[in-house]
Order: C-alpha cells, then sequence, then structure tokens
C-alpha cells in the first residue's frame, strides 16, 4: 500500500522521473514514470540483474546502450483492421522500432562472449528476431534508412514526368524574367507561388503587358501576381501527374501496410521486451552516472532473515553535499530511535532509509557502497512534516495524530513506519507517553519503525526495550555545528541551549535556562556524554579488531597457498620418480621377453615360461597401483586448489611482495604438474585457433551493426579496412569537429572542409567516420542583416501560424533562399494533428527548387521537423 502523498514526501517520483530521462524511447520513459514500488521479491531481484548486467556492458569496452524509436504502440490497432493504409512516417516509426530491437538483440549476443549477461541473453531471445527482420527487409524495400521513399520505377516514371514539365514551366517563365524589355514591368525576377502554381510578380500599373491568370494582389496593391496563358496549361498538366504521384505512392504504402499487419502480434510482443531492455538500461545509466550500488537481498537461500544495513548512503537530491551515513541494523532489531540536535540531519537520515527502499523495490540502484542490503515491504505509512490545516479544524498535534492511528490501525509485519517528531506537539510528559505506547503497539506487530524525537524518555524507552535501537546524528561541540554522521547505538542530546547561544540567544538568558534545568537533567547529559565517547572507543577497537581479523585471515591464505605449492612440488617429485620406474618396468620387460625368447630357442620348460611371465604381470601391476594412488593424490589436490579459489575470490588477500593474491594469481602459479593434466591441440586444431577470420555471413553482420552505430571487438576489423580517400567524412580528434577529405595535399597531410572552414590537417589527427556517424549539422536562426533586408533563415518556425500563414511564410524563405543563394534550411511545423505537417511537405514537394527534403531524426525534432535541402 503506497500513498501518495508519502511517496511525493520522501522524493520518489522526483528521482524516478530523472532516471526515466535516460529511456531511449518514448514510450518506455512515459511507462516508467508511472511505476510504483513492487511487493514481488522475485520480480524485484529480476529487473535488478538486468540492470547489473546493463551495468557492466555500460562499463566494458562495448559500451552499447538501446537506440530511440518513436512510439509504435498506437499503430498497432490499425494494423489489426483489414485494409488499413499507415502513412509514410508511421511506417518510418515501425522501421526504427524493428530496428531498434534487433540491434539490442545483436548487441546482447555480442556482449555475452566476453560479459556474464545471461539474464540479458534469455530476455533478449524473447524478441522474435525472424519477424522483426522480415518487417525491416519489406519497409526497406519502399523507405531508405532516413525514412524517405525510394526511387521506385513506377514512382521515378511520374517524378520524371514532372520534372519535365517543372523544367517547361520554369523555361516559360525565364523567357519573362530574362527579357529585358519586361524588367521594368515585374516586381521581382524569381517566379513565386500562388495557389500551388507558378505565377509571376508584375507591376500593378503594368498589369495589361502581361496576359494571364489574376492570382493574387499583394497587400500594398503594388504588385499583382500573374500566372501567363501559356503557363496555365502546363500548370494543370503538372498538378495532374502531382496527383498521379500521390495515388501511386498511397497505393504503395497500403501494400506495404498489407505485408506488416501479419506481423502486429510479434511487434506488440517485441515491444514490451524492448521497453524492458530499455527501462533496465536507463537505470543502469543512472545508477553509473550517480555512483550507485544495488542492494542485496535480507531473504537468503536458506529462508533466513538478516538485518538491514545501508552503507555509504548517500541521499541522490543532495548530490555532492550529501555526507554518506551507515545504518547497520542487529537481528530482532525492528526500531530505530534517532534523537540528536535540530538540523543535524534526523529527518533526511530518515528520508534517506524510506527513499532507498522505495528504489530498491522498483528496481533501481542506490547511491550507496557494496554491501548495502534491504529488506522487501509491501505497506508504508509515515507521519513526517507538520501537515496543520485549518480549513479541515486540524492543529500540529491532531494532524500527527490522524497519520500515526492510520499506522497502528493498518501496520503489519511487512510494514515501514516512520515518525518523524513522535510525541511533539502537546505536553511533554503526555506526548512521551503516547509516543512510548504507539510504539509498544507497533513492536507488536512486528512492523520496521524509524523514529525521530527530542523527548528523553523515547531515549530511556530505547535501552530498555530489547526490539529498540538508539542513534544520534553526530554534533561539533567545538564549532557548535552538526557532522550530519549517524551514530548507531548512542542517543543523543538536543543541544538547544549551544544551537540558541550560536544563534544569537543572550548569555544571560543561555545562563537563566541552564538554571532551570534540573541536576537530574544534567547528569542524563553527563550520561550520554560518557556512552558517546566510549562508543568513539569501542568503535575504534572494532576497526583495529577488523584490521586484525583481515591480517590473520591473510597470513592464514598464505599458509594454505604455501601448503598448496608444496604438495604440488612433491607431486612433481613423485611424478618424476613413477616416470622413471615406468621406464624401468618397460626397459626391463623387453629384457625378460628376450630372455624367455632366448630360453625357448633352448631346453626350458613350460612351467619356467608361466613364472617369468606371473613376474612381469606382477610387476606391471605394482606400476599401475602407484600410477593410480598419484592419481588420486591429483585430484584432492585439485579439490583443495578450487577451495583455495573460492576462498581468495571471496577475500582477496595482498601477498608479501604486494601483489593481489587472486584467483587468476593462483592459476598462473600452477605447477608443472598441472599444466601436464592440460588437454593438449593439435597442429590442426591450434592453426583454427590462430586464425582470425570471418565468413561473409559475419562480415555482413558485423556491417550491420556498424552502421547502427554499434562497435564490438569484431567489428574493429571492419574498421581498419577504411582508407583515407577524397569525399569520406571523417572527425578531427582535437575539435570533435566532423568534415569531408577534400584532396591529399602532401603526404600525411589532407585539406579538409570543416563546415564553411578548409584547413590543411595531419592524417594522424583525423578519424574515419563510417556512413551512421554523421550527424545532422545543428542549425541556428539569423536575423535580418544590419541593413534591413530579408534574409533567409537556418530554421524556419512554423508553429502557432495558421496553414495559410504558415505556407506564405515558407513561401517567402524559399524565395529569399532563391535570392540569396541559401542552400540548406530546416522548418518546425510540430506534430499537433498533422495538417501543418502535411502542408509544408506537399507544398516542398512540388517546389522546383527544392532537391530534397526528409523529418529530422528522433532525438533532434522527429516527425515535428523536416530538413529542406534546394537545388
Amino acid at each position: 500500500m503506497w500513498h501518495k502523498k508519502t511517496l511525493e514526501d520522501l522524493a520518489y517520483f522526483r528521482i524516478r522521473d530523472t532516471i526515466a530521462n535516460f529511456c531511449a524511447g518514448e514510450e518506455s520513459q512515459q511507462l516508467l514514470m508511472t511505476k510504483l514500488p513492487f511487493t514481488d521479491e522475485e520480480r524485484i531481484e529480476e529487473l535488478k540483474d538486468l540492470s547489473r548486467e546493463w551495468s557492466a556492458i555500460l562499463n566494458s569496452k562495448i559500451s552499447f546502450s538501446v537506440k530511440s524509436w518513436n512510439p509504435v504502440h498506437h499503430l498497432f490497432k490499425f494494423l489489426r483492421v483489414e485494409g488499413t493504409t499507415l502513412e509514410q512516417e508511421q511506417i518510418f516509426a515501425i522501421l526504427q522500432f524493428a530496428d531498434s530491437a534487433l540491434t539490442a538483440q545483436q548487441a546482447i549476443n555480442a556482449a555475452s562472449k566476453n560479459l556474464s549477461v545471461k539474464k540479458l541473453l534469455t530476455l533478449s531471445t524473447l524478441l522474435p528476431s525472424g519477424e522483426l527482420s522480415a518487417v525491416k527487409e519489406e519497409i526497406l524495400r519502399v523507405l531508405d534508412k532516413d525514412g524517405q521513399l525510394k526511387d521506385l520505377p513506377i514512382l521515378r516514371e511520374i517524378r520524371s514526368s514532372i520534372a519535365r514539365l517543372h523544367t517547361e514551366i520554369a523555361s516559360t517563365l525565364k523567357k519573362y524574367t530574362g527579357d529585358s524589355a519586361l524588367s521594368s514591368v515585374l516586381s521581382s525576377n524569381v517566379p513565386a507561388f500562388r495557389a500551388d502554381r507558378q505565377v509571376l510578380a508584375v507591376k500593378a500599373n503594368q498589369r495589361a503587358r502581361i496576359s494571364g491568370i489574376v492570382h493574387e494582389v499583394s497587400a500594398s496593391g503594388q504588385t499583382i501576381f500573374i500566372e501567363p496563358d501559356e503557363v496555365v496549361r502546363k500548370n494543370n498538366e503538372l498538378i495532374q501527374e502531382e496527383f498521379r504521384l500521390q495515388s501511386e505512392t498511397r497505393k504503395i504504402f497500403t501494400e506495404l501496410t498489407g505485408k506488416i499487419s501479419p506481423f502486429t502480434d510479434f511487434l506488440s510482443s517485441a515491444l514490451k521486451t524492448l521497453i524492458k531492455l530499455d527501462q533496465t538500461c536507463a537505470a543502469a545509466r543512472w545508477g553509473i552516472s550517480n555512483d550507485c550500488t544495488y542492494a542485496l537481498s535480507c531473504t537468503e537461500k536458506d529462508g533466513s532473515i538478516l538485518p538491514p544495513v545501508l552503507v555509504g548512503a548517500r541521499h541522490p537530491l543532495l548530490a555532492e553535499k550529501a555526507v554518506p551515513i551507515d545504518m547497520k541494523f542487529m537481528e530482532e532489531k525492528s526500531v530505530l530511535i534517532i534523537t540528536g540536535p535540530n538540523t543535524g540531519g534526523k529527518t533526511v537520515s530518515l528520508k534517506t532509509f524510506a527513499l532507498f527502499a522505495l528504489l530498491n523495490q522498483t528496481g533501481f540502484p542506490l547511491p550507496a557502497k557494496d554491501g548495502t542490503r534491504l529488506p522487501v515491504f509491501k505497506s508504508l505509512f509515515a507521519d513526517i512534516g507538520d501537515e496543520q490545516s485549518i480549513d479541515q479544524s486540524l492543529s500540529t498535534f491532531s494532524a500527527h495524530m490522524k497519520n500515526i492511528a492510520a499506522a497502528v490501525k493498518y501496520a503489519d509485519k511487512n510494514s515501514l513506519v516512520l515518525l518523524d517528531e513522535l510525541g511533539s506537539g502537546t505536553d511533554p510528559q503526555e506526548g512521551g507517553a503516547i509516543g512510548m505506547a504507539v510504539l509498544d503497539h507497533l513492536i507488536e506487530k512486528k512492523a520496521f519503525v524509524l523514529v525521530t524525537t527530542h523527548h528523553g524518555i523515547l531515549k530511556n524507552y530505547g535501552y530498555t526495550n530489547k526490539s529498540c535501537i538508539n542513534a544520534s546524528v553526530d554534533f561539533d561541540t567545538d564549532t557548535l555545528s552538526p557532522t550530519y554522521r549517524l551514530l548507531m547505538g548512542v542517543p543523543g542530546e538536543s543541544h538547544a541551549l549551544d544551537i540558541a547561544r550560536r544563534s544569537g540567544l543572550g548569555e544571560r538568558t543561555v545562563k537563566a535556562a541552564k538554571n532551570y534545568i534540573q541536576s537530574e537533567q544534567a547528569d542524563v547529559s553527563t550520561l550520554i556524554k560518557g556512552l558517546t565517547e566510549k562508543y568513539a572507543q569501542l568503535a575504534k577497537l572494532e576497526k583495529e579488531a577488523a584490521v586484525r581479523e583481515k591480517l590473520l585471515a591473510e597470513k592464514e591464505l598464505k599458509l594454505e597457498q604455501k601448503s598448496l605449492r608444496q604438495k604440488e612440488r612433491e607431486l612433481e617429485l613423485k611424478e618424476r620418480e613413477q616416470r622413471e620406474a615406468g621406464d624401468f618396468v618397460s626397459q626391463a620387460r623387453k629384457k625378460l621377453e628376450n630372455l624367455v625368447r632366448t630360453l625357448r630357442e633352448g631346453e626350458i620348460t613350460r612351467e619356467k615360461t608361466l613364472n617369468v611371465k606371473s613376474f612381469l604381470n606382477e610387476l606391471t601391476g605394482q606400476v599401475e597401483k602407484e600410477e593410480k594412488k598419484l592419481e588420486e593424490e591429483k585430484l584432492a589436490l585439485e579439490k583443495k586448489k578450487e577451495e583455495f579459489e573460492k576462498k581468495l575470490k571471496d577475500s582477496p588477500v595482498r601477498a608479501e611482495n604486494g601483489m593481489l593474491i587472486s584467483k587468476d594469481n593462483s592459476k598462473h602459479s600452477s605447477s608443472k604438474a598441472a599444466k601436464s593434466g592440460k588437454k593438449k591441440l593439435s597442429n590442426a586444431q591450434a592453426l583454427a585457433l590462430a586464425k582470425n577470420t570471418y565468413s561473409d555471413e559475419e562480415a555482413q553482420k558485423l556491417t550491420a551493426q556498424a552502421n547502427s552505430g554499434f562497435v564490438t571487438k569484431a567489428q574493429s576489423v571492419k574498421k581498419v579496412s577504411l582508407t583515407f580517400e577524397e569525399g569520406c567524412e571523417v572527425l578531427h580528434k582535437a575539435t570533435k569537429a566532423k568534415g569531408t577529405l577534400i584532396s591529399s595535399t602532401k603526404k600525411g597531410f589532407w585539406s579538409v572542409q570543416l563546415g564553411s572552414i578548409r584547413m590543411e590537417l595531419k592524417e594522424k589527427d583525423l578519424e574515419l567516420l563510417t556512413p551512421s556517424q554523421n550527424s545532422t549539422t545543428v542549425s541556428i536562426e539569423l536575423a535580418e542583416d544590419a541593413c534591413g533586408k530579408a534574409k533567409p533563415v537556418f530554421e524556419l518556425r512554423l508553429l502557432g501560424m495558421r496553414e495559410e500563414e504558415a505556407i506564405k511564410a515558407l513561401e517567402r524563405q524559399l524565395d529569399l533562399c532563391q535570392i540569396h543563394n541559401f542552400r540548406n534550411f530546416s522548418v518546425i511545423h510540430g506534430k499537433g494533428n498533422g495538417i501543418l505537417q502535411q502542408s509544408v511537405q506537399n507544398f516542398l514537394a512540388q517546389y522546383p527548387a527544392v532537391k530534397s527534403f526528409r523529418y529530422a531524426a528522433p532525438e533532434d525534432g522527429g516527425f515535428g521537423k523536416t530538413y529542406v535541402e534546394l537545388n
């Protein structure tokens, strides 16, 4: 049971949403922002295991994460309707999704060869790679990798006709614009567009000079836009051809949608798997950026329950300001009572524990150190802060009691209860009594409780009740300021008088306050100070004991290792002796066989021959017995070595020479006896292992992975094959700027075009890029020049405009681009209902000066932005 207000108070939603921003897919991000902590421990551990394995991949040389894709879930309902036609951008979104899923699967498969990622590998096998590949293949027959429609034969013929008509129209209009006799008639020698038709801008007082249809008059009335009679027929033909192109395009998309539809269920299943991969990858990326670890479970394999532990816990909202705290509970202790001065960090400690429990149960890593261990809670009750309400007639104390009553009523053994400033807001004696009664009831219910208080009676309660443990926030008496460290096992003082003096309260007033404190209270303060000092001494002794214990364990391991090496040397000697004995038996057998052969040639009886053979068999049997005994000793030694390696894995130590004794070192220190037991490879096997070649199929896979932006160890072979040639895309290592090789100026030097600048650079300072590494140039918007003359902009923003208003702005931009010889710009039209988006696309499609246009990448605006390239 999770109360929304409590989760807000603990900043759970803020941290969860921050992690969601690390997702690659918009759908993953939105779903993660709706997640709440789980109560199923098996599911929690599964999510943490997946995230752990992602961390291993992200920290490795592979360093791969999920590729972004546009939302596709809403398209599945259309795919299930027969005869549906998806739009170009919708089909492209499915292509992106299929490519992202396949790339993730390939990356995990590649990582599994060097890393232990069994959970991720198992999950990735749920992706229907065959069906996803089939969908991707079908779409790529129609669209290119950027989502643009390919130049198919049927479309090529129509486009050729459209291009011819554009040329004829342009040629006809050029007769007017190029005629010097008409220069005084035209307002501009650049044709304009009105109502999707090319027209001439004619001065109003020269209207009679050009015969044609008037389409529009400028706002000033000084310019009339006329379509000459000669152009009318050609423009009509052009409109017909463009309509034919749209019809054929729609037909192609209808057929393609029909081919994708049978794979709808596979796409839906793959989406669920990819979202799970993306969300766990996002958690891992956030964990790496915040130096996190994954909490261990309090439930052991044998069913036993271990107490919770926080090691070096840092509240994520405090970032670098956070002071790491340790919370180490003991068995059968279910109530932690934290005391100490105001602003000392009591409430932060309480909130940190609760927040970590919630994050852990969502499968997220925690900003803490290894060794952190947390249980799984099924409900959370909290009374934090002042919830005084005037409109509900609730005082501070009443508001506290309302929250506490809910905890007392509904909490159970699987509940976490947070009680901040228990017993405050009323008479101290009565408040303390209520606090102890509440704790009695919660202990009876076996709930896990964290309490902060200033009441001295509750400090005493923490000592006298076997289910409680006291803790305090440390206070520096020299500087009269808190250190924000948590001391387990020792109650704290409020230091109210010290803080009051530091805050400016007069010395006379402070002394008067001291006089009001009873001597018994002073005795308690002295006792607490003494306990704090004892605790510090005990902590020092425990630390020294831990160091001694570690040194002793290291010595024991070193002795054990030394003993193993001694036994290995003994085995070597025995093996050598055994080999010598085997050689002796072999030679003796040959001699005796020769002797028997000689005797047979002479006078020899059958009985003598049998005695000789019996002697030989007995001698051979003894040797075999010794060999078997030696083999048993070797097996026993190997078993001891495995046990020793397991110990080293659990607690690595350093040898006398300073080197770290680990499992790998133990293996390298094996004697010749151990090495002699290894299986030898044949010459053919050794030759096969020495080769580092790839089949054609593997080379194609490596190329596909390189084009998707993912580089593995194998793909480095593909990169080596790239050579510096004119026209290649390169990256300048020092400035991280991308450019194009123009020509080789001399050996080791190249002329490189970096944006608008051409430079001569050394070849060693450049890095070749594959086509997939080229990213879209970031464009900026330029204002009008100092002379006030209109100029085209790099980025045309149409957001908030009506369709007609937006098309006019686009027209003006295109006209200005023609005048100023401007070749590239982008249009931000947004998504919305798609009306403005489609209008912009249609207008660009029929504009003669437009060479090409395409949607932006998902991370740069996606379907809400269009890149335009002019002739």
